[in-house]
């Protein structure tokens, strides 16, 4: 396969952000190897509490977005189960993430985003959004995504 690359343009390999995300991965997954004798239950209040921690380390904005679209998402699909996902808040069903939060400052971006896996019953026509821009919530903002998440899990 041809590159894509000008021949001017080297590749300098995954970004210190990308990398850390992989790290990041990898300690999840030792983490939920370690708690594979525990009860479902108990896997799931520790994946609960990774996450809750994760939210607190965010700064203020992401935090608080992240605080709100946790409480969206647990209130309107309660039977989705929260987990870390590249260090970041993400939402499974049996096991396969359905949507995830994307903290604005994990990838020095300008906003954060919620964004839908391909397991995320969101299909319309040929063509449809997988994530969005978040930069505040309003109350319309918070009933559009407790209907989104509760079509994608539809």
């Amino acid at each position: 396969m041809p590159s894509t690359n000008s021949p001017d343009e080297k590749y300098s390999g995954f970004t210190a952000e990308e990398r850390a995300a992989m790290k990041e991965h990898a300690r999840e997954q030792k983490n939920a190897a370690a708690r594979r004798g525990a009860s479902k239950a108990e896997r799931e209040a520790a994946a609960e509490q990774d996450v809750l921690a994760k939210i607190a380390e965010m700064p203020e904005a992401d935090r608080a977005l992240a605080e709100r679209i946790h409480e969206i998402i647990k209130t309107a699909a309660p039977g989705l189960m929260a987990k870390l996902w590249y260090g970041m808040p993400a939402y499974a069903r049996d096991g396969k993430v359905v949507c995830h939060f994307q903290s604005a400052e994990k990838f020095k971006s300008r906003y954060a985003t919620l964004g839908f896996s391909d397991q995320a019953a969101l299909d319309d026509g040929a063509m449809w959004p997988t994530s969005y821009a978040l930069k505040e919530l309003t109350a319309a903002d918070e009933q559009f995504i407790s209907a989104l998440v509760k079509k994608a899990v539809g």
